[in-house]
C-alpha cells in the first residue's frame, strides 16, 4: 500500500497541506499554545490562534514561524507533528512531502525546516522554491519557451520570479509581507489615534478595510483597543485610506522589488510577460486595489490567480508528480543536497 504524498506550505501565518489530486486538506494558522508548567500542547491552529494575546500567565501561545522560516524550532516541530498526524491519521506508511520555502532562506534555515518536518513523521522531504510552487498552483505552463511572471506575497516574504523552459530566469525574495503591514497599522493607530492595538486587530483591519492605494469612497470600521494615555478601553473609527497611508512604505518596497526583477529580465522574456501579464498569489495579494496599483506601477497587466492563498500549497503538492523520484532534490538525514526546483522535470 503506497504512502501519502504531501505538499506543505509552512507559511508565517498559516500552514497549508495539499494532497495531489485532492487539493487542500488542511489550512490552519501557524500558532501553538502550550502549558508553561509541563510544556504539553493545549491547542494548535485555529484554536490556538484565538488565544493570541488572551492567555493567562500559565499558557503560552506563540507563532513559531517568522519571515517564512522557523524562529522557534521546538514549537515548530511539535506544531508540524500535530498537523501531519491530523492529515495522516491511521496511515501505516509514513508519507513523503514536498515543502516550499522562500528563495532567500539560508542553508541553516533549510536544514531546520527539513528536520522539523521529518521529525513530524515524514520519511522523505523535497524542497521547492515558493515562486515555482506558486506558478504550478496557479496553473502556469512552465514547460514552454515563454516567460511567466509570478508575484507571491505572503505574511512574511514576497517571492518574485520570471520563469521559462522549466527554470527560473530571474527572481528575488524579500522578507517583507503582510506582517510588516500589520506592524505598520499598529504604529499608525498609536501615533495618529493614540490607540494601542494588537497584531490580531491589525490583521483584521488590513483584511476588512485595507487598501493598496487611496480611494474616493474608502470603507470604514470601528477599531477597539486601549487608550495609550489613560490605559482604558477605547474605540476609534478609521477608513481604508488611513490603512493605505499606514502601509505605504511596505507597499513601495514590494513594488520596487517587482520593478527590479522586470529590469533584470532578458528582453524576449520581458516581452512575454508584457503579453501574458503578472500573476499574483499569496494571501496579501487579495488586498483591495493591489493588482491595479502594481499594473499602474509596472505598465504590465496583473491578475489574481484562482484561490491565491492556497496556490503555493497546491503547487507544492503537484511538484511531487513532476519528480522522477524523490531521490533528486531530496534531503536525506545527515546530508543536504539541493532543491527540487533546481532539478525537477516539468513536462
Amino acid at each position: 500500500m503506497p504512502g501519502l504524498d504531501l505538499g506543505i506550505d509552512m507559511g508565517t501565518s498559516q500552514v497549508i497541506i495539499a494532497l495531489p489530486g485532492r487539493g487542500v486538506v488542511l489550512k490552519e494558522p501557524s500558532v501553538i499554545a502550550v502549558d508553561k508548567a509541563d510544556g504539553h500542547i493545549i491547542a494548535c491552529g485555529s484554536e490556538a490562534y484565538d488565544m493570541l494575546g488572551r492567555t493567562p500567565d500559565s499558557i503560552l501561545a506563540v507563532r513559531p514561524l517568522s519571515k517564512g522560516v522557523i524562529s522557534d524550532y521546538d514549537y515548530a516541530e511539535r506544531m508540524m507533528r500535530y498537523f501531519v498526524r491530523k492529515v495522516c491519521a491511521f496511515k501505516m506508511i509514513k508519507p513523503r512531502a514536498a515543502v516550499s520555502l522562500p528563495a532567500s532562506v539560508t542553508e541553516v534555515e533549510q536544514r531546520s525546516a527539513v528536520e522539523a518536518v521529518t521529525a513530524s513523521g515524514i520519511r522523505k522531504v523535497v524542497l521547492i522554491d515558493e515562486a515555482v510552487a506558486a506558478a504550478l498552483g496557479a496553473g502556469l505552463d512552465l514547460s514552454q519557451p515563454k516567460g511567466n511572471m509570478v508575484v507571491d506575497i505572503g505574511a512574511g516574504t514576497t517571492d518574485i520570479a520570471v520563469m521559462s523552459l522549466k527554470g527560473i530566469s530571474h527572481s528575488t525574495s524579500v522578507r517583507i509581507g503582510g506582517e510588516d503591514m500589520d506592524e505598520a497599522i499598529i504604529r499608525y493607530m498609536r501615533n495618529q489615534h493614540n490607540l494601542v492595538i494588537g497584531p490580531l486587530t491589525a490583521e483584521q483591519v488590513k483584511k476588512k478595510i485595507g487598501l493598496a492605494a487611496v480611494s474616493q469612497d474608502p470603507p470604514r470600521m470601528k477599531v477597539r483597543g486601549r487608550n495609550a494615555a489613560t490605559g482604558l478601553p477605547a474605540i476609534r473609527e478609521i477608513d481604508g485610506n488611513e490603512v493605505a497611508d499606514a502601509i505605504r512604505e511596505t507597499m513601495e518596497e514590494i513594488l520596487r522589488a517587482v520593478q527590479e526583477v522586470l529590469e533584470s529580465t532578458p528582453p524576449e522574456l520581458a516581452g512575454d510577460v508584457l503579453s501574458s501579464g503578472i500573476v499574483m498569489t499569496g494571501g496579501v495579494s487579495q488586498l483591495t486595489g493591489l493588482t491595479d496599483r502594481l499594473a499602474a506601477y509596472t505598465g504590465v497587466e496583473c491578475r489574481l490567480a484562482e484561490d491565491p492563498e492556497t496556490c503555493v500549497a497546491r503547487g507544492t503538492g503537484m511538484a511531487l508528480k513532476y519528480a522522477a523520484s524523490l531521490s533528486a532534490g531530496v534531503y536525506d538525514i545527515g546530508q543536504f543536497s539541493y532543491r527540487l526546483s533546481d532539478s525537477m522535470n516539468i513536462s
